[in-house]
Formats: structure tokens, sequence, C-alpha cells
């Protein structure tokens, strides 16, 4: 059973922060961000994560990176992110790849590059970041820079489901639901609720919702509304 932070681990986090140590600082900072233990400050979350990537901590120049592309404590610029997450990605940090790949496939930030976007999603894929997992199966769907192939992406979406990424298990649904393996489909659709945004959750009822199969239609009346409905 994993410990409950407490205060006194706060303090503890915070002391050694103050002290330089730069995991402490990464921490602290996503403590702030997170408002665990101390009410949410943004902006001291993304002080105490330039702290830590100064110090050469390759996570917090991730989310350094993220910091700036979200709007967390300071105006949003993908433009400035980037830089970021590209340190992060060639020292060999996985999400620091994926959303370095994110930015190229989108031209957010940079230049619209998806031959580049591939080749940091395909390294961060070997290191099983199982949302590169997922998107690298969309190229292959949909034939971007690679030659279409729908086996590929199976396979892609099968193991970005089995690891757990909620956009994989749906996509693997899809392609059951093609097959008509509805019972199948459900089994795995089940899942997805249990770590989507409701954003995605409501996206994928509509979907469900458009299939003239009764059970798909069941089971979207199980998921939540949109709460801005």
């Amino acid at each position: 059973m994993q410990k409950q932070a407490t205060q006194d681990d706060l303090n503890l986090v915070r002391a050694a922060a103050e002290r330089g140590v730069c995991e402490a600082q990464l921490i602290y900072g996503q403590m702030l961000l997170d408002g665990k233990l101390v009410p949410h400050n943004a902006t001291a979350a993304l002080h105490w994560f330039e702290r830590a990537a100064r110090g050469g901590d390759v996570m917090a120049m991730n989310m350094v990176g993220r910091c700036l592309d979200q709007g967390w404590g300071i105006a949003p610029s993908a433009t400035l992110a980037a830089p970021w997450f590209r340190k992060a990605a060639e020292k060999g940090l996985d999400w620091g790849m994926y959303n370095l790949a994110t930015l190229l496939t989108l031209g957010s930030g940079v230049p619209e590059d998806k031959v580049e976007a591939i080749h940091w999603f395909r390294k961060a894929a070997a290191l099983n970041h199982v949302k590169s997992i997922n998107i690298l199966g969309g190229f292959y769907e949909d034939g971007w820079v690679v030659k279409k192939d729908m086996a590929i992406a199976r396979e892609h979406y099968l193991r970005a489901a089995e690891g757990g990424d909620f956009r994989g298990q749906f996509n693997h649904a899809r392609m059951l639901i093609t097959d008509g393996d509805i019972a199948g489909a459900i089994q795995w659709l089940r899942k997805v609720p249990e770590t989507a945004t409701p954003a995605f959750i409501a996206k994928m009822k509509h979907f469900l919702l458009q299939w003239p199969v009764p059970a798909l239609h069941a089971f979207a009346s199980t998921l939540p509304e949109p709460q801005n409905a």
C-alpha cells in the first residue's frame, strides 16, 4: 500500500529543494502544480522546474516545456516550449521525445515536420512510451509519411491498449468494431473511462452512437454526459 504524503514529507522536500537538490526541486514543483499539500501555484511550480532544469534534471526540462506549452504559470508559447522538449528528447527522455514529436506533427511552435516527428515517436516507442506507440498506429492508419498499413496500425493500437493508454484502448476497440467483434470491443471500451479525460469520453460516446449497433448504444448510455451539456 502506497504511503500517503504528509506535511513532514513536504517540509523535507522543500528543505532539500532550497538546498539545491534537483530531484527535490522537481518534486516540489510538481506538488505546487498539483496543489498537493500546498496551495496550487503554477507560477511557483515553473520557478522550481526551471531551477531543477538548470541543474540538469531532464524531467524538469520537459516540465518547463509543458508549462510553456500549456500556459501553466506563464503565457502559453509552443515556440518557447519546443527547445525545452528538444533538450529533454536529446537527453533520452521519452516524454520529451513525445512532446517534441507532437509539436512537429501539428506544426505548433515549430515548422510542421512529420518525418522528424515519426523519428521521435519511434524512439519513444522503443522505450515503451505507450502514447507514442498509439500515435504511431495513427501514422500507419492514415499513411502519414509512411505507407498506409492497417496491420501495423492494429499492432500498435493493441500494444498501446495493453500498456494502459486510453486512446490506444479506444483505437483498438475501433478495430474490433470494424471486425464485428462487438463484445471484445466493449471489454476494451470499459477501460477507457478509468483514465480518459471528460472531453475524450464525450468524443467516444458520440462515435459509438454513430454505429447502428444496439450493444454499442447501450454501452454509450452508461457513459457520463459532458459537463457543459
